[in-house]
């Protein structure tokens, strides 16, 4: 399984946030956006964080992937 944040960057748009707002509202390190962006791990009070400014749960902004590792 690997992390998807398409739903954040859908619903940054859709509230008519740029994620540079989004990183400097929150204080969020550069290289954690980069990893957002990545689709990387990303700690867990980080994207509570997000939710809390978001108004919104974390499956709002985030998705479980299944990755099939036979390609």
């Amino acid at each position: 399984m690997e992390i998807s944040y398409k739903k954040l960057w859908i619903l940054l748009i859709e509230k008519n946030i740029s994620p540079a707002t989004l990183r400097k509202d929150l204080n969020i390190a550069t290289g954690t956006m980069t990893k957002m962006r990545r689709n990387e791990d990303v700690a867990l009070s980080v994207l509570l964080r997000i939710c809390e400014y978001l108004d919104c749960n974390i499956g709002d902004i985030c998705d479980a992937v299944k990755v099939d590792k036979n390609n």
